[in-house]
């Protein structure tokens, strides 16, 4: 009977426990923070960035050295944990530069107008989709490089899930065939 009312007793503790929200709170950028896809320090790369917070995984959001990136991982079927928030920088906040996308200038990826197929390449050198806080600041982007301003929830997914294509360097690519063309040249014997 003690056994039963004490086990009662922690039922009802249990069920009456609150729950605690994860802290979403943006997490800045330092010298050590490195891009979930490629491994690189995002201080090094130009243009906006983006970080996931996941459920479980409280005060070390994924980051992103493209936002493109960061929509891509939300829309891949490989989900290992629920994502809670997705914030990118604000590129029309005062002192927001290309080269620096600031500290401090975060914005829900929800509420953000984003800018697709602009001519500005992302920091890994593919097209990127540029945020800003306000509509206005994203059609002065578009007067100035072009493209168009979408939602987060209209972005189709082949704009940020297809592969991107290269155009070979024709001198990497002629090297590369002057190489390919010695190594299947017939070798003399030695003598």
């Amino acid at each position: 009977m003690r056994h039963a009312l004490l086990l009662v007793l922690l039922l009802g503790l249990v069920a009456c426990r609150e729950e605690v929200a994860q802290d979403t709170a943006p997490v800045e950028m330092n010298a050590q923070t490195l891009g979930h896809f490629c491994q690189m320090n995002l201080l090094e790369h130009p243009g906006p960035k983006a970080q996931v917070h996941l459920e479980g995984m409280p005060g070390t959001p994924l980051f992103f050295s493209q936002v493109r990136d960061a929509i891509a991982y939300a829309r891949m079927p490989e989900q290992s944990h629920p994502i809670l928030a997705i914030q990118v920088n604000d590129m029309g906040k005062p002192g927001a530069t290309w080269d620096d996308p600031g500290q401090g200038n975060w914005i829900d990826a929800a509420d953000a107008f984003f800018v697709m197929g602009s001519a500005q390449a992302g920091g890994m050198g593919a097209p990127e989709a540029v945020p800003f806080s306000s509509r206005e600041a994203a059609e002065t982007f578009v007067a100035a490089q072009g493209g168009q301003v979408m939602r987060l929830d209209a972005i189709p997914d082949e704009m940020v899930l297809a592969p991107e294509e290269t155009v070979p360097d024709s001198s990497t690519e002629a090297d590369f065939l002057n190489r390919l063309r010695a190594l299947s040249q017939p070798k003399e014997p030695a003598t």
